[in-house]
């Protein structure tokens, strides 16, 4: 704008050359003017205070600007997070691989929140297990949801009658393994910034000869006897947003799973009989009907506000930030011994007066003698011989 409404005879590069030697060489008359006020004995070494000031200071952003991007991803959930509960949990326990004895799913209503009193007691339990506790003070109660599921299974067990025989005999059989799978899974708001919507697990073990015959035994009874199957059920699961959660090992006792019955109840008789499995677990903090109890510990995601940051993750940041600010401190540093003969000049006096010539020359109109003074300051900055004898102290 300065230039476009302004009567110059120099181009646009011209006048912004001309601005940017002014700049310059003020600063660089800034500085001889307070080299001169403060002087620095000759062969006294710098004092503390400009060491550690300068110096100190330098070193100190510089950390904070590589601990920044860990500072922030750990504060922002820890301090600013928000805790994305989840809407649906849902389990699902197959045997051997055929036809899925048991699906139930907690929603809304049997989604609880932990109150204070079970919280304090939760603490209590295990205040002489240190791992626990490390474990806990991530979490506060709001970040604890008690997912209580109905112990009759939500869909009847439709197994075909060959399949069913085959499950016996696989049962009875024990030259071989027979497995089980219990698998759960999570659903979340997406939109509170988890990195996936569904979150699971699953874990397999091998059933006992003991449990597998009670098992086969139960299902050729007609009387609904119970079997306990040890060592299956996680109780306590971690729900971070990725999409894996895991079983928390550290309140277990021993890191053991816990024990559940499990019982197969029948409707009717011979072919129009319908059946369906029934869970329960024994030992339970906040119910004692029958059905499972499930702790689901949430992790706390970044506020809607900080997502974008958050999204990109710590490496992310890491080379948004730290790289991009070391680029440019490097090249604050870089290319220093290029620019000496601009940086180091004794006495600036006469150059700043040049630029000042031009300056008076152009608001009284006498565009000629403009023209004549850029072309003495470019020439100048051209020869070094010249800008030496320029920049000399006045006496010398």
């Amino acid at each position: 704008m300065d230039w476009v409404w302004t009567d110059t005879t120099l181009s646009l590069s011209s006048w912004i050359c001309v601005e940017d030697i002014y700049a310059h060489i003020f600063i660089l008359k800034c500085w001889r003017e307070s080299e001169k006020r403060y002087p620095q004995p000759r062969g006294q070494k710098k004092k503390k205070v400009v060491k550690y000031g300068m110096g100190g200071m330098i070193v100190v952003l510089l950390i904070c600007i590589v601990w920044f991007p860990l500072l922030f991803m750990s504060l922002i959930k820890s301090v600013a997070g928000v805790t994305n509960k989840p809407l649906d949990v849902s389990i699902k326990i197959s045997l051997g691989g055929f036809q899925p004895i048991f699906t139930m799913s907690a929603q809304q209503n049997q989604l609880k929140d932990m109150d204070a009193a079970l919280y304090k007691s939760f603490e209590k339990r295990f205040s002489k297990e240190t791992s626990a506790l490390q474990f806990l003070e991530g979490y506060g109660k709001e970040d604890i949801i008690i997912a209580e599921l109905e112990g009759n299974s939500n869909s009847l067990w439709t197994i075909s009658p060959p399949s069913r025989k085959s499950m016996i005999q696989s049962l009875k059989n024990l030259d071989h393994d027979f497995t089980l799978v219990i698998s759960w899974t999570i659903q979340r708001n997406m939109s509170l910034g988890a990195k996936a919507e569904m979150t699971g697990e699953k874990h397999t073990v091998s059933l006992s000869n003991t449990t597998r015959l009670a098992i086969a035994e139960m299902m050729n009874s007609d009387n609904a006897k119970t079997v306990m199957l040890e060592q299956i059920y996680p109780w306590y699961i971690k729900a971070p947003s990725d999409s894996t959660a895991k079983p928390i090992l550290q309140l277990l006792q021993n890191q053991e799973f816990v024990n559940i019955t499990v019982s197969l109840k029948r409707n009717g008789t011979g072919d129009f009989a319908r059946e369906w499995w029934v869970l329960n677990q024994v030992n339970k903090h906040s119910s004692s009907n029958t059905g499972l109890e499930l702790f689901v510990f949430s992790d706390k995601v970044s506020p809607p506000s900080l997502g974008f940051l958050a999204g990109y993750g710590i490496m992310g940041l890491y080379a948004s930030v730290v790289l991009v600010i070391g680029k440019f401190v490097r090249e604050f540093f870089s290319g220093i011994s290029h620019s000496i003969m601009f940086e180091e000049l004794p006495n600036v006096d006469r150059i700043l007066k040049l630029c000042t010539d031009i300056f008076l020359v152009r608001e009284t109109g006498e565009l000629e003698l403009e023209e004549d003074l850029y072309a003495k300051l470019i020439f100048l900055y051209r020869s070094p011989e010249t800008m030496i004898k320029w920049t000399r102290e006045k006496n010398k």
